[in-house]
């Protein structure tokens, strides 16, 4: 009979798995009590994962464990409780609650990670862009009739764009969440605005997954009512322009004012996977920022934002030039 001795437990038996694959690494042989024909603790708990050693290895497996765990900051076993405010904030329980640990993890963790059992969240992102993109069309067509299938297209554009996707990343703080690597955690990844705008997709898709399709679009139809009320009282940039760039422009030139000009600010990411930030100026003044993944991208979200602004300035000076209504 084999002399044991539990060095770790996970109520996880995907975290189980990449203790044993680093153990192994290092050249220890690890057991899960399926492993074995017979409890290895009188003490073994149902709803946990023990992993065992053989007796002398004991001290080296734990010592392996801790190392790992100091150089990478990263507790390997799922810790009990750690997404509840999230869950409660994205109004779903997971049954299954690695599916959402997988959405928060950046490959910048699964890269760094030393057994090779930690994947990271970009097939689920493709995923979940899908999900979305079907939730938000099927939504265009039942409540905006009356747009041809152009506005529709710009409507959905605009929805699903990554400044939207990061702005209800950021309300839900999924930021705070986010399992990066130490490089990625350095550099302000929790604050990147593509990386919560993937993470948004991600999470879609895993609840997709965990609850089915309802569960996934009940979430997003709730994420996703402020924008479109918005939309309705803004509306859509007309079709046969350049969207918000022409709209803008054409908004100024109706006020006899110069046309807008556009500024590369900077640019932030690896050459594959850059996020651009531009400044729209209107008579030599910043007006609004703007950014997404190409500089085309940015500059529209620069554009809507200053006509936000310039709007909103012309109904000031309206009212104190007309004066209070009766």
């Amino acid at each position: 009979m084999r002399e044991l001795k539990v060095i770790f437990r996970t109520q996880s038996e995907s975290e189980a798995k990449i203790v044993c694959a680093l153990l192994e690494s290092h050249g220890i042989e690890g057991f899960t009590p399926s492993d074995l024909s017979h409890s290895v603790s009188p003490f073994e708990m149902s709803d946990w994962v023990q992993l065992s050693v053989r007796v002398p290895d004991a001290a080296l497996a734990s010592e392996v464990i801790r190392e790992y765990r100091g150089e990478t900051g990263v507790r390997l076993e799922r810790i009990s409780g750690a997404f509840d405010e999230l869950e409660s904030r994205l109004r779903h329980t997971f049954v299954d609650g690695n599916l959402l640990k997988h959405a928060l993890t950046h490959r910048s963790r699964s890269h760094e990670d030393l057994s090779g059992g930690v994947v990271d969240n970009e097939s689920l992102e493709f995923l979940g862009d899908a999900v979305l993109g079907l939730v938000i069309s099927d939504w265009l067509y039942r409540h905006f009739p009356d747009y041809d299938e152009g506005r529709k297209s710009k409507a959905k554009a605009q929805l699903v764009s990554e400044p939207t996707l990061a702005r209800l990343g950021n309300e839900l703080g999924l930021g705070e969440y986010l399992l990066l690597g130490k490089g990625e955690e350095k550099t302000g990844g929790r604050r990147k605005a593509s990386l919560i705008a993937d993470s948004f997709e991600a999470v879609v898709a895993a609840i997709y997954l965990d609850g089915g399709f309802t569960a996934a679009a009940r979430f997003i139809e709730h994420q996703f009512r402020d924008a479109i009320d918005q939309m309705r009282h803004d509306g859509v940039a007309p079709v046969g322009t350049d969207d918000y760039k022409s709209a803008l422009q054409e908004w100024l030139h109706g006020r006899g004012r110069h046309s807008p000009c556009y500024r590369l600010a900077r640019a932030d990411g690896p050459d594959h996977r850059k996020t651009f930030f531009v400044e729209v100026l209107v008579d030599s003044n910043v007006v609004a920022h703007g950014d997404g993944r190409s500089k085309k991208e940015a500059e529209q979200v620069a554009a809507r934002r200053a006509l936000a602004v310039l709007s909103s300035e012309n109904s000031e000076e309206d009212a104190l030039l007309n004066g209070p209504r009766n």
